[in-house]
């Protein structure tokens, strides 16, 4: 069917909710805003789908969700009637309708007879995650978007290990949804049919007590914190979001006395009002939090992303002023840290694994080649992680410590399967204590790992590619790659080529197999240890190129960051 076509059926339905209603009204006023609406289904990526919110086929609404529910729903309808009983967790975040597409994702599960445990009001994508593991449900629920402006919402599925649901289970659920292609005759029961039947149970104050009892785990050292805690002082913000229902109660429960909230982000606010980009990674989302921190002398400012998934952090420095990290930075300290602490603990596993994903920096395998740690590269999406939590557990050949990928998201205690922004701020507090207690900041920590490994830095190159033509371009570039080749970059030869979707990992050498699932990935291995990757997003019309660096001095890795950059964004 035709984008106008599909429209039509929209226009003649005479009970689309209101609000789509008005909505679709007004994008009639538009061709290219309802072509691009309304010209495919939304798809699912490496983290479920998100999108817009809005009218349309490729837009996040009531029916997109009640369709995508209708796909899980019809798939449990295959497994063996105990596994469907065990039902399905229901998390969602601050931003419009993320409430009520929670709760049409229990109208259309009640249906099919499954049962949902939906938070009483919004909570962490962690804790959805640790309420999957803890309730022992078949699947989970998120509605979120991340770190996406506020036009933005997202629907993420979980498996029964409370990691995202892999690639097969997921296929089959998209196909099933695909089936469902009448979005207005799915099928829904009423919220007050659903508690009658007893096919809803709302949960909250329970799990919130059994997951911050497992983030008391998180602290390496209690009797650092007893001993510093209360001297440390800290600025966090939650961005309008979720972070806001754990953070400051975990950091009270543990010693943590000098913790402030930025209380204009301490709103729950779905538009955002103070931040238009809730990304942590991004500076300007920092602004108020420096104006607090300086204002109290903080040592350290935090700030987590709607759903409390990622974090980032800004250190003060000796002129009062705050320097921001990046996620590798971030996670190289905390993973140092950790590995640090144990090993004087005598707590470090000789099985002990890190995992990280294929785009994130060397150092952190530097870091633990240094205490005889093994590293693990897995592809880029956490479930990739907590899959291999999974595979540690089902055979007992290691002992996860720490996950993360650079994109500010960061693990420590697989009680969780996915990145959890609480556990990190927690990790980060600790090692922060430490460090005071040395007279140093974590940016001195940091300074000291570039001194000892030498100057890493990394850059993702981010290019949007909008509209029903961005999928094409992406997909041409990637051709281009594929087929052309690569033999240097910015004079470097390529020493190794590794194509995730081919599953080839060319060298000098010959041609192996890269032991990983396929994935629309390129990774470029230079002679100078530089390394550069292309990859395609799966939820959001962006081209993201990663490039890593390394020198013997700081300003040596500036200028070749800075060199290689300019040369990958040159590439279309």
């Amino acid at each position: 069917m035709s984008w106008q076509d599909n429209m039509q059926q929209w226009l003649d339905y005479k009970d689309l909710d209101p609000d789509m209603k008005e909505q679709l009204d007004e994008m009639k006023q538009d061709d290219k805003v309802a072509e691009e609406a309304f010209y495919e289904p939304m798809e699912f990526g490496t983290a479920g789908m998100r999108g817009l919110i809005g009218p349309g086929i490729n837009r996040m609404n009531i029916y997109t969700v009640r369709q995508a529910t209708e796909g899980l729903a019809s798939f449990m309808d295959t497994l063996d009637d105990k596994v469907k009983e065990q039902g399905v967790a229901i998390s969602y975040d601050s931003r419009y309708y993320s409430q009520d597409f929670a709760y049409e994702s229990a109208k259309v599960l009640g249906v099919h007879g499954i049962h949902s445990y939906v938070f009483d009001s919004l909570r962490p994508t962690p804790e959805l995650s640790f309420a999957v593991r803890s309730l022992h449900t078949y699947a989970g629920i998120m509605i979120t978007a991340s770190h996406n402006p506020k036009q933005y919402n997202g629907f993420k599925i979980y498996g029964p290990d409370g990691g995202q649901m892999p690639p097969k289970e997921s296929d089959n659920i998209t196909s099933f949804a695909r089936k469902a292609s009448d979005l207005f005759s799915i099928k829904v029961m009423s919220v007050m049919k659903l508690r009658e039947q007893k096919l809803l149970t709302l949960i909250g104050e329970d799990v919130d007590l059994d997951y911050m009892k497992n983030l008391e785990t998180v602290i390496v050292n209690p009797k650092l914190i007893h001993d510093i805690g209360d001297t440390m002082k800290f600025v966090y913000s939650p961005l309008h979001g979720t972070g806001k229902m754990i953070a400051p109660r975990i950091f009270q429960k543990l010693g943590f006395k000098n913790f402030d909230m930025v209380t204009e982000q301490a709103i729950l606010d779905p538009e955002f009002a103070t931040t238009p980009f809730p990304n942590p990674e991004f500076a300007q989302t920092f602004d108020l939090a420096i104006k607090r921190g300086q204002k109290i002398g903080a040592n350290i400012l935090i700030a987590t992303d709607p759903d409390a998934d990622r974090l980032g952090a800004a250190v003060r420095q000796p002129d009062g002023s705050y320097k921001l990290m990046t996620g590798n930075q971030i996670a190289s300290v905390l993973l140092n840290y950790l590995l640090q602490a144990k090993k004087n603990l005598n707590t470090l596993p000789a099985n002990g694994a890190v995992v990280k994903s294929i785009v994130s920096s060397e150092l952190a395998t530097a870091i633990a080649n240094k205490y005889d740690i093994k590293m693990f590269d897995v592809l880029t999406g956490f479930k990739y992680i907590a899959e291999k939590i999974e595979q540690f557990e089902e055979t007992g050949s290691n002992e996860f410590l720490f996950g993360f990928e650079e994109s500010y998201g960061y693990l420590v205690k697989p009680f969780v399967r996915d990145k959890d922004a609480m556990q990190s701020t927690l990790l980060l507090a600790e090692a922060a204590a430490y460090y005071e207690s040395k007279n140093k900041t974590i940016y001195d920590a940091l300074e000291d790992l570039y001194s000892e490994f030498g100057y890493y830095r990394e850059k993702t190159v981010s290019k949007t590619f909008a509209g029903i033509s961005g999928k094409d371009k992406m997909a041409k570039i990637m051709k281009t790659l594929r087929t052309e080749g690569i033999e240097q970059i910015n004079g470097v030869k390529v020493v190794e080529t590794i194509d995730y979707l081919n599953d080839t990992d060319v060298t000098a050498d010959g041609t192996k197999e890269t032991g990983l699932p396929k994935a629309n990935v390129l990774k470029y291995v230079l002679a100078d240890d530089t390394w550069v990757a292309a990859r395609p997003s799966g939820t959001e019309p962006k081209m993201k190129f990663y490039i890593g660096v390394k020198s013997d001095t700081e300003a040596g890795a500036a200028q070749k960051l800075a060199d290689f950059s300019k040369e990958v964004e040159g590439w279309e």
